[in-house]
């Protein structure tokens, strides 16, 4: 292998990957229909719809999506709200009348509130607005339950880069013969 193939080849795979996402539970238990998805703002403060709306019905438990620690529980602009911190980010849940108190910790799936009409974003139904937020950055939280958009990646590392004079590998790691 010539020596500056060798050098990109072993930057190449120095590169981190992308951090792959939290493994999480749906909110509503079975899983809901969305009745409107992830459209992030353009800018902090543009139109956009910063979470996902899960069709529920009032009085239906709200589970947490990730475990970790309420860090809000009470009413803000109207309606209930209870967010969850998981360290570097955070999940949102409204209209919640929520059933946890700030400081406590929960697991994945526990209980953190029932599931209100008033504030609902998609009136007359009752729907759970669910964000999921890394710090003012809001994530699509679909990909939480791997229902988000999907990201093809390369199927083996070492194939990223190529040179006239590396073999050529089939994926499943067989050399593909070259012509002279």
């Amino acid at each position: 292998m010539a020596p500056l193939t060798a050098l990109l080849l072993a930057a190449a795979l120095a590169l981190p990957g992308p951090t792959p996402d939290p493994v999480g539970v749906w909110p509503l238990q079975p899983q809901p229909e969305v009745v409107r998805g992830f459209d992030p703002p353009d800018s902090p403060y543009g139109a956009g719809h910063r979470g996902v709306d899960l069709l529920g019905t009032v009085g239906q438990s709200v589970g947490a999506a990730l475990p970790g620690t309420i860090t809000f529980a009470g009413a803000l602009a109207g309606r209930g709200v209870v967010v969850v911190d998981h360290g570097v980010t955070r999940t949102t849940y409204e209209p919640v009348a929520a059933t946890v108190t700030v400081g406590s910790a929960v697991a994945a799936g526990s209980p953190i509130g029932t599931l209100e009409l008033a504030g609902s974003h998609c009136f007359p139904r009752a729907c759970l607005h669910w964000g999921w937020i890394e710090g003012e950055t809001y994530l699509d939280p679909l990909r939480l339950v791997g229902a988000g958009p999907v990201r093809l990646l390369p199927l083996r590392r070492d194939a990223l880069v190529l040179s006239l004079d590396a073999p050529v590998l089939r994926p499943w790691g067989v050399p593909v013969d070259r012509p002279p």
